[in-house]
């Protein structure tokens, strides 16, 4: 295990009240919140029920804004850059629709990209007739860069759009590599960082990504029903704009004419939930106020002993997780138990995982031959202890 001292761990255990009446172990599902998170929570629907919503905005402007920072500073960007929106899916299609496209038009992806990704792709295609042209998979799995070149240089495609770490898996793709190829080319790149933010340091700069979607509830440890959207300078620039925007990202200046808001915030919509975002701003701060290298590394260590113990202690267990750098994430399937009930039987006993199923990943878990799997994520605040309390409860079942 990485060198983390007690004394750390305790107080990320103390600063979140869910560690006290459960294990969990489904961080890429929703992780638990800090109490910082929780509070700044509560604190604003207490607000909003004592003085009305419109008011508590009024009230909590400064404090909103500084939700913008905060998450500008997670992954190395200016506020100017940050858009928040409902979740990650949301923050991908809209990207997505700031593109013109015209039929045989192309779109490039990978083989493990999130399903709504892989359905918003489909859904375009059928309206559009543009063609979805998925790069080949190095042999330790995750996207090829080098096929991922050479299909921009075939298709010339309106744009790449790859997830960075897969929902049903612990691989981590080459990201940075794709990047670099997408900003040489020319080719625009979105990247789906849902399962990234909070796993790891994260500057947009390196990622060379024109836009980066994220969520708050899974690892950044942020509440449900919010996320954001990184659009580059680049993008901005260029004048893309999403294919709707509401009276918060334009102003109708005439009754043929809108002007656009200048920076990321053309992507959001008027109506969103200040308390969320408050929260997800307390998140951003509570990451920011931790060194992100050390806490991922403890993570992923803890999942790779999960998976050396799933390995060594049951029998009939297949550990799916592939590439040349894992994350903690650990998927598993058994060979006579479904993972549906084995979520059921292990929440009995107080301890909390994930069913990933084959509509997950159609093409992954076709490759894995799995209809569905376990999927098991710690994160830097759970135990050795714990682990060890799982694959023994996991062992007691199976047997």
């Amino acid at each position: 295990m990485p060198i983390t001292s007690s004394d750390q761990i305790i107080k990320w255990r103390n600063d979140t009240p869910g560690c006290s009446t459960s294990n969990h172990l489904n961080n890429a599902g929703a992780a638990l919140m800090p109490k910082p998170v929780i509070d700044a929570i509560h604190n604003h629907i207490d607000l909003e029920a004592e003085i009305g919503g419109y008011e508590a905005e009024e009230a909590a402007a400064d404090r909103i804004a500084d939700c913008y920072s905060s998450v500008a500073k997670l992954i190395g960007s200016s506020t100017s850059n940050i858009a928040i929106v409902e979740n990650a899916t949301v923050a991908t299609s809209q990207a997505l629709s700031a593109f013109k496209y015209r039929q045989d038009d192309t779109i490039i992806t990978t083989n493990v990209d999130y399903a709504s990704n892989q359905i918003m792709l489909l859904s375009l295609a059928a309206r559009f007739g543009i063609n979805i042209v998925r790069a080949d998979d190095l042999p330790e799995g995750g996207a090829d860069p080098d096929s991922v070149l050479k299909l921009i240089r075939k298709h010339r495609p309106t744009l790449v759009l790859m997830s960075w770490i897969p929902t049903n898996s612990g691989l981590i793709q080459d990201a940075k590599s794709i990047g670099r190829i997408c900003r040489d080319e020319d080719v625009p790149f979105i990247l789906d960082a849902c399962q990234a933010v909070g796993q790891f340091p994260i500057d947009v700069d390196e990622l060379n990504c024109d836009f980066l979607a994220a969520t708050a509830r899974k690892f950044l440890r942020g509440p449900r029903g919010i996320g954001f959207l990184y659009v580059s300078d680049r993008m901005l620039n260029q004048g893309l704009e999403p294919l709707f925007p509401d009276t918060h990202g334009a102003t109708w200046t005439a009754p043929e004419a809108y002007r656009l808001e200048p920076g990321a915030k053309r992507y959001e919509n008027w109506e969103s939930s200040y308390a969320l975002l408050l929260g997800l701003g307390a998140a951003a701060d509570y990451a920011n106020g931790i060194d992100l290298e050390m806490a991922g590394k403890r993570a992923a260590e803890l999942a790779e002993y999960t998976r050396e113990n799933l390995k060594a202690a049951l029998p009939g267990v297949r550990v799916l997780d592939f590439g040349r750098e894992k994350c903690a994430i650990v998927s598993a399937a058994f060979e006579k138990r479904e993972p549906e009930e084995l979520v059921l039987l292990l929440r009995k006993q107080k301890i909390n995982t994930s069913v990933a199923s084959r509509t997950a990943g159609v093409i992954d878990m076709r490759a894995k031959k799995a209809t569905s799997i376990l999927r098991i994520s710690p994160h830097y605040y759970n135990t050795v202890d714990e682990i060890d309390d799982f694959i023994q409860c996991l062992s007691e079942i199976l047997n």
